[in-house]
């Protein structure tokens, strides 16, 4: 029973950032959106209490920025501020990319700061719900430049996927015929979204997983000279 639990609890401590400081905002924000009617500036308020919430307790506790948590937030305010734009359909195009680029300036802020924002999104699928994967991850971010280089790296990636997009959907919406964006916006942010899994995997987090693998390796046995 005892070696079931562990990696279940390893796994659910992994995910719960995730859950608390992203899944509950979003899914909270479509819910009263979506499945109750609720006005987007008020789904978009209610929603920003559990981050607002997650950040507050993190600082009074630790006197340290839940930076998940504080990127929904600042998503959150950008997309109430965004939503009292009007006019211009050109600009309606343009704002849609705001909440984009937020995200992608803090998560290259993050990633040269030395704190990057997505080791903590990448965690989960690196430690796979086991107990001495997540030990080793540890003992690699505390003692590896290699390996803190590969969690700025992936960070790195995708905010510059996403400002990429950003930038796109800015130009696209002043220069392109707004019927066109209409659609081109989504395939933009679908391609910036394959661009981050695919080049983020194979530079940043297929190495460290391997890495993570190489640290749990038995040592090999050098032979002695008869």
């Amino acid at each position: 029973m005892t070696e079931d639990y562990s990696p279940r609890r390893e796994l659910l401590n992994n995910f719960k950032p995730l859950v608390l400081d992203l899944g509950l905002p979003l899914g909270s924000y479509y819910l009263l959106r979506d499945g109750f009617g609720v006005d987007m500036v008020l789904s978009l308020a209610l929603s920003s209490i559990p981050p607002a919430v997650r950040t507050l307790y993190g600082w009074l506790r630790d006197r340290s920025l839940n930076g998940l948590a504080g990127l929904m937030l600042a998503v959150n305010v950008v997309g109430i501020a965004l939503s009292f734009v009007s006019g211009n359909p050109r600009i309606m195009v343009a704002k849609d990319s705001g909440t984009n680029g937020v995200i992608a300036i803090v998560l290259i802020a993050s990633a040269f700061s030395g704190k990057p924002l997505l080791s903590a999104g990448v965690r989960p699928w690196l430690v796979k719900g086991n107990a001495a994967r997540a030990t080793a991850l540890d003992r690699l971010a505390a003692a590896s430049d290699r390996f803190r280089r590969l969690q700025r790296r992936f960070t790195l990636i995708w905010g510059v996927a996403l400002l990429a997009e950003c930038v796109a959907q800015v130009i696209g919406a002043f220069t392109l015929p707004v019927a066109t964006m209409v659609w081109l916006s989504n395939v933009l942010l679908i391609a910036a979204l394959v661009l981050g899994c695919v080049i983020g995997g194979a530079a940043a987090a297929d190495p460290m997983e391997k890495m993570i693998d190489a640290e749990l390796a038995p040592p090999t046995l050098i032979p002695q000279p008869a």
